[in-house]
């Protein structure tokens, strides 16, 4: 059996970090916590937990401070959270079977990373991330905001899932940071350009964001999730500046890339749908709900898109064209993939009234 360390950075995370901690029970045979300036519980809360402690003055920059922790453990395996993700029991589970049987060749592990829920618990984004690495590979973090775990050799996809459950409020932090290293003129890598494009997006700064957004696509260096990530987010900051063309230029623009996927596909359809061009739109629905499992993807899935979202923009578009039949069908297809969503259970509603009206006369 493997042992592992577990490495966090943490700052006043009081109400987070002890169900954290809690969820790898068993699990870390070392937890490790980088401290970058408490001035709460956090620490007393670690140490309840058996932590090794260390302060780290902060310096604006998340891979320093990662590093660090990396630095401090001492067991065959580093595994790495941050305080509000934690295991469910289930794959906590699943961790300890991982821990048991994982080969001692591989250099990197890598786990479903789960961001957001629907009403009824549904996983509706996720992405994978490099989670547990071998801690004599020596891989380090880079970046100072929005950084990254460069890993390379033998890497296992587990069937096991870190689920997120933030617990505080969007800050500028990341802005400000980025802003700072922009009045200093830095140089910024291609990461870099993406993740300030995505804060400056996030933060309404849609003129901006397309300009870095450009910037990072003209190095031709980014990672393909991010390239085509890019192509969808530079149609929405179009779209909400309401040039309409340049947003299906940008939608389209991803398949230079790679083939059609589910986001990209949907944000298609609702493009022609806006425009009222319904076959056109249906067209364009009809290929991302043909498309499967996303299987394979590192980067953010939008599970909506792959699963339900498709048929019910379907059942929208069928409507429209006077199929009550066809988009009746389309209907029951999301409902039973999402059974308690108000959009198909209203649907389930109207339809029943509308096509026994029909059969009635």
């Amino acid at each position: 059996m493997i042992s592992i360390s577990l490495c966090m950075i943490v700052k006043n995370e009081e109400q987070s970090l002890g169900r954290c901690l809690h969820s790898v029970r068993e699990v870390a045979d070392e937890i490790v916590i980088v401290d970058t300036g408490s001035t709460d519980r956090t620490k007393e809360i670690a140490a309840s937990f058996g932590a090794k402690i260390y302060d780290f003055t902060w310096i604006d920059d998340f891979g320093a401070a990662r590093n660090f922790s990396f630095s401090k453990a001492t067991q065959t395996y580093i595994m790495w959270l941050d305080a509000d993700d934690e295991f469910e029991e289930g794959d906590r589970l699943k961790l300890l079977q991982l821990k048991a049987d994982l080969d001692p060749k591989i250099d990197s592990v890598t786990m479903n990373y789960h961001l957001s829920f629907n009403e009824a618990g549904q996983v509706t984004s996720s992405l994978r991330r490099n989670r547990l690495v071998r801690r004599d590979r020596g891989f380090q973090w880079e970046g100072p905001v929005h950084e990254v775990l460069i890993v390379g050799g033998q890497i296992f996809a587990a069937d096991v899932a870190v689920t997120h459950k933030k617990d505080k409020e969007h800050t500028d932090r990341n802005l400000r940071i980025y802003r700072k290293r922009e009045a200093a003129n830095e140089d910024f890598s291609p990461r870099d350009l993406y993740y300030f494009a995505n804060e400056l997006r996030d933060h309404g700064l849609h003129k901006e964001a397309i300009a870095y957004y450009e910037r990072f696509l003209d190095t031709k260096k980014g990672w393909i999730e991010d390239v085509y990530s890019t192509c969808l987010k530079l149609g929405d900051s179009y779209g909400v500046l309401k040039e309409k063309d340049q947003q299906i230029r940008a939608y389209f623009r991803a398949l230079s890339y790679d083939k059609p996927r589910a986001e990209m596909c949907c944000r298609v359809g609702a493009y022609f749908f806006n425009n009222n061009a319904i076959p056109l739109a249906v067209y364009w629905y009809e290929t991302a709900a043909t498309l499967g499992n996303p299987q394979g993807l590192m980067g953010k899935v939008d599970h909506a898109a792959w699963t339900w979202l498709p048929h019910l923009q379907l059942c929208l578009c069928y409507d429209r064209l006077g199929d009550k039949v066809k988009a009746n069908e389309h209907n029951e297809k999301a409902y039973h993939i999402h059974p308690t969503h108000p959009s198909m259970l209203h649907n389930r509603a109207y339809f029943a009234k509308v096509l026994n009206k029909d059969s009635a006369t």
